[in-house]
């Protein structure tokens, strides 16, 4: 099945053709550094890195590139209400950024560039919207004229008269027009700020990402992806200043994931319910949320609560517990040659791999792919009930495990490395006690090594452990 794309642009699914054989170019817009990210913002990050490992497993070469807003009024505000300098700041959340996307399972970007790093870039791009007249100068401001760009609000599917009358805009009279938004700001007394031909000021908001996209990966690149909320204006604003500029589409394919409601409620500042991801991580495991995140289609709100992340908990714990089944038996089943799998089995574990690439192919659909990894799992779980198995066939349904996990990323790969040696030492004294009889002091070392969040069971291949 080829793989096809829900385009915003488009409000269609399309098949997904790249510019360049074999290769992708992709961006998604990344934080403002002023604060830790919430599980809001998880959404996201969790979702694009899904979409770069599938295409990934796919074949393609993937550059994936997401920004870091490095000053903007929010981190000014920030760093004056913290004593800091506005780099200092961002250097403190964007090392944040990286533990707390890290601990999710979310590999680093190819590339991570800053504004404050692409000064010269963004003041070149918009001398050349000033030059052409997209853009004009205000009392040291510069901003861009929407009604010069024909295709304003293509993206959100909006015309400028649908705008002027259906969005609260605050009434500014450097503007020519209401809609006409900022893409040089003058700086204030104190503020940081850089020289331009239009005086010590700083980058608005939107002409970053445009500047960027056209340096790291050129006038049209495959995807651009982010929240839901980006749609208008940000990308709005980002396709007027760069089709400007360069006459060609900014992207080809433009995907946005939904929001994500706690209790049932929009996140908002007002009700104070946003939840910290490197708190929520304390209390649960990352991979936990991960996998809760990815068990909605992207496009379909996704609400987070207590009772929603306890289900998907129970739903890793069933896929994890197999996998780790699946390497204990491995240890202790009897040799089989290369590739001797059963060809039922062989032929069972193939059409599960099918299904998989299908619900992914089809604009990627993770619930029901996740659906797929659930019949792995009983497959495996009906084959490990057999008194004897074959080395070949354990390892079968591993490798496909394992390629599933490439691409949704929330299996914990550590469970069965070598405890500490204390720990050894203590599964070593109760195999000896029990084979003396000594039950007390068996049981004494079980309720020890439970406190430690290490559960023990005794099957006829021996000790099999796992992590609480």
């Amino acid at each position: 099945m080829t793989l096809r794309v829900y385009n915003t642009l488009t409000r269609k699914k399309e098949e997904f053709v790249p510019i360049e054989p074999n290769k992708v170019k992709m961006y998604v817009c990344g934080p403002t550094v002023y604060n830790y990210i919430h599980i809001g913002n998880g959404r996201p990050v969790i979702f694009f890195d899904v979409v770069r490992r599938y295409l990934e497993s796919q074949k393609y070469e993937v550059t994936y590139i997401t920004n870091f807003t490095d000053v903007d009024d929010k981190m000014i505000r920030k760093a004056e209400e913290m004593g800091k300098t506005v780099p200092q700041l961002a250097e403190t959340f964007i090392q944040a950024f990286l533990e707390d996307t890290r601990a999710l399972g979310v590999n680093d970007a190819t590339l991570n560039p800053r504004v404050t790093e692409n000064i010269q870039e963004i003041i070149d791009f918009i001398a050349v919207l000033v030059d052409t007249d997209y853009a004009y100068e205000s009392r040291g401001d510069v901003y861009y004229r929407t009604s010069k760009f024909a295709d304003y609000g293509k993206l959100s599917h909006q015309n400028l008269e649908e705008l002027q009358y259906g969005i609260r805009i605050e009434v500014d009279d450097r503007k020519e027009n209401p809609q006409d938004f900022v893409l040089w700001k003058a700086a204030k007394p104190g503020e940081i700020s850089w020289d331009s031909p239009w005086g010590q000021g700083r980058p608005g908001w939107h002409i970053e990402c445009s500047a960027m996209v056209r340096k790291y990966l050129g006038e049209t690149i495959d995807i651009h992806g982010g929240g839901q909320d980006l749609t208008f204006p940000h990308h709005e604003c980002e396709i007027a200043q760069t089709e400007a500029v360069t006459g060609h589409p900014m992207a080809n394919y433009w995907m946005h994931n939904a929001f994500l409601n706690i209790d049932n409620e929009k996140m908002s500042k007002s009700l104070n319910n946003g939840i910290l991801i490197r708190e929520l991580i304390k209390q649960t495991k990352p991979q936990v949320y991960r996998f809760f995140m990815l068990l909605a289609h992207y496009r379909s709100p996704l609400n987070f609560s207590d009772d929603s992340l306890t289900q998907a908990a129970n739903g890793l714990e069933r896929i994890q517990n197999a996998y780790d089944n699946l390497k204990h038996r491995l240890a202790t089943a009897s040799a089989s040659p290369e590739g001797e799998v059963e060809v039922a089995l062989k032929d069972s574990v193939a059409a599960i791999a099918r299904h998989f690439d299908d619900k992914m192919n089809d604009d990627f659909n993770t619930p029901d792919a996740i659906t797929a990894v659930f019949d792995l799992v009983a497959e495996a779980n009906v084959y490990l009930t057999q008194e004897r198995v074959s080395a070949a066939a354990l390892q079968h349904f591993l490798d496909q495990l394992n390629a599933f996990d490439l691409v949704l990323g929330f299996l914990s790969q550590s469970a069965n490395e070598l405890l500490d040696e204390e720990i050894e030492q203590l599964i070593i004294e109760r195999t000896e006690s029990r084979k003396t009889k000594n039950w007390a002091r068996a049981d004494e070392i079980r309720d020890l090594l439970t406190e430690k969040g290490i559960f023990l069971e005794d099957t006829p291949q021996g000790i099999r452990w796992r992590r609480k």
